[in-house]
């Protein structure tokens, strides 16, 4: 398949609104160098572009992912080669050598522009993302802030800026975070609830983000991404495990 044919039969309402803008731009960029290519929004005009969509479709998810890892990156005024590998490492885990090596190059187009609005990115896609594909954007980017060794202050920031702009509670955003440092505490901010819980309220707690952080909840992405929806799920089990253990029930 050509790389405009591949992004653009799995892109639905990201073909307009800002993002729209960010990927046009960039996939001009990349048509351009290629030769014998044409640019075909196939999904795009079979649904008029911007458009409520019932499920993220693949494609959509794929491209806002690729903005807001581009913006977080940034984030600290500087590129760690670490970073860019962990984004290239996870799009070949996810779809593959060739699949891959498309997102990336689109990618690439995509860091280099200067002056994408974070802020119009980010309502376009709690306008038409649910839920559960918000919160494993939000996964996703505190392992590309982390694949250098340490996690920022400043990247801590643009995420929980993120986290704000696409809907995302103070709370679904701490659990998220937790996964990615070890303190004490840590299992309790998974479970989104306070040391002084009782055990029952440990159990619901548990069950509660079992079902919110379930696998199936992103489905719909596609099986490539079960995996990230995967590791946020072992992390709650993990989480419960431990303070049955701590506590002894």
């Amino acid at each position: 398949m050509s790389f405009s044919k591949w992004i653009g039969a799995a892109i639905g309402w990201s073909f307009g609104g800002p993002i729209g803008a960010i990927i046009g731009l960039a996939l001009g960029s990349v048509v351009d160098s290629m030769s014998g290519d044409k640019l075909v929004y196939e999904e795009g005009q079979r649904t008029g572009g911007y458009n409520r969509t019932q499920q993220t479709q693949p494609g959509d998810f794929e491209v806002s992912l690729l903005i807001l890892a581009s913006i977080v990156i940034k984030a600290d005024g500087k590129q760690d080669q670490r970073e860019l590998d962990f984004v290239r490492n996870q799009f070949v885990s996810m779809y593959g050598k060739e699949r891959a090596n498309q997102a990336f190059r689109l990618f690439k187009e995509i860091n280099k522009q200067q002056n994408i609005s974070t802020r119009q990115v980010c309502l376009q896609i709690k306008q038409m993302m649910e839920h559960a594909s918000r919160l494993q954007l939000i996964h996703f980017l505190f392992g590309i802030a982390k694949a250098d060794g340490a996690v920022t202050e400043d990247e801590v920031a643009q995420i929980y800026t993120i986290a704000g702009y696409l809907g995302i509670s103070h709370n679904d955003y701490e659990s998220i975070k937790a996964m990615f440092y070890k303190s004490a505490d840590n299992a309790y901010k998974i479970l989104e609830i306070d040391k002084t819980a009782t055990n029952d309220e440990i159990k619901k707690a548990y069950r509660s983000m079992a079902k919110k952080y379930h696998p199936d909840k992103v489905i719909h992405l596609g099986k490539e991404h079960q995996q990230g929806a995967e590791d946020k799920f072992k992390q709650v089990q993990q989480a419960y495990e431990h303070l049955q253990k701590e506590r002894g029930f």
